[in-house]
């Protein structure tokens, strides 16, 4: 496969007619998924006032789930402020950034199975977190931040490098090479917390959860709201780079530049994410996905769609988790896990049916 090629969904672009929106053209191997659309569709706001009331409701049911009584008496408020609003706070932070990353990787890879969990790189920032717990045991929180999240860049570009050095046969294929490379970063991670007794803080950080979330220790997830601004400001251009290399030249852009620069936001979300909160497997595949079977793929028009899918997500998944077995608590990830799985395979499905 040339660099200029897509990466598992095909050639492909939207044209404009007659100054009618861009439609969709598909390759000539007829399995690719569509090249991205260019043209968003017509804004219905009462549907996006719904979606918002939707997550309202999802944020005030966080708020007010738990097995503390915030009722009683000006302790229960203290707690309210100590635990619950931070919670809900790093639901919403988590929840948008990793949908957004997921929308980044699947735009810049023009592949839909590809996201921060299928691409090895929440392994790697694990990697980068147990490194800088043996190496650098002082280091505080957002030195920890910065580390993972720079461990998790370095796996996504290997990823993004070996895409570009293999020929791409079927979309599969690209989510089966980042699989197969966390699996492998994954077991040697296993391996250095084995041998220095560290497996149950890596369990910990696998098992995401946001049961640990409390005042003081969430503030730095507010560094991830930046990465999803950031992605706002960028999406035309993460729009056309997703129409591959030749377009985007011809657009007067950088291919190269806004590979790496929406690399690195996917990696600070990742990483950051994973320091607080754990893994949230499936969470970037899943959302984009569902809007884009309903929207189409213009990045822009869909990112608050995205933003406010992924808040009510894992909003959702988290209350499950804390209502299902009360007083005890189901770690988010493990509900996330059996959801994105299935959405997994049903897509799996659905584009086997194309093909």
């Amino acid at each position: 496969m040339t660099p200029d090629a897509a990466p598992g969904r095909g050639s492909g672009a939207s044209v404009r007619e007659n100054g009618r929106p861009a439609r969709r053209i598909r390759s000539e191997g007829g399995n690719a998924p569509v090249a991205p659309e260019l043209a968003p569709p017509r804004r219905r706001p009462w549907l996006m006032l719904g979606a918002c009331a939707v997550v309202a409701g999802l944020l005030v049911a966080s708020l007010m789930t738990g097995v503390y009584d915030v009722g009683d008496g000006e302790f229960g408020s203290e707690m309210f402020w100590i635990t619950r609003v931070p919670r809900t706070i790093a639901l919403v932070l988590a929840g948008a950034a990793m949908a957004t990353s997921g929308l980044v990787m699947q735009m810049l890879t023009q592949n839909r199975f590809v996201d921060a969990t299928t691409s090895g790189t929440t392994e790697w920032a694990a990697l980068g977190l147990l490194l800088t717990v043996l190496l650098l045991p002082g280091v505080g929180l957002f030195g920890k931040m910065v580390i993972a999240s720079a461990s998790a860049f370095v796996g996504a570009m290997l990823f993004m490098i070996i895409l570009r050095r293999i020929v791409i046969r079927t979309t599969l294929v690209v989510p089966l090479v980042g699989i197969m490379i966390g699996a492998v970063v994954s077991a040697l991670t296993t391996f250095l917390a084995a041998k220095f007794n560290l497996l149950q803080m890596l369990g910990v950080w696998f098992m995401g959860s946001f049961t640990s979330v409390v005042r003081g220790r969430y503030e730095v997830l507010w560094v991830v709201a930046v990465v999803t601004l950031l992605v706002f400001v960028m999406a035309d251009r993460i729009t056309v780079a997703g129409l591959g290399k030749d377009i985007a030249t011809s657009f007067g852009l950088s291919y190269e530049a806004i590979l790496i620069a929406g690399t690195a936001l996917v990696a600070i979300a990742a990483g950051v994410t994973t320091v607080v909160v754990g893994f949230l497997p499936f969470l970037g595949l899943v959302v984009p996905n569902i809007v884009a079977m309903v929207r189409g793929d213009n990045v822009r028009s869909n990112l608050p769609w995205v933003v406010l899918g992924g808040v009510a997500l894992v909003t959702a998944c988290d209350l499950v988790g804390r209502t299902i077995i009360m007083p005890f608590e189901i770690p988010v990830s493990m509900v996330l896990g059996i959801v994105g799985s299935v959405v997994f395979i049903t897509l799996l499905l659905r584009q086997r049916a194309r093909g």
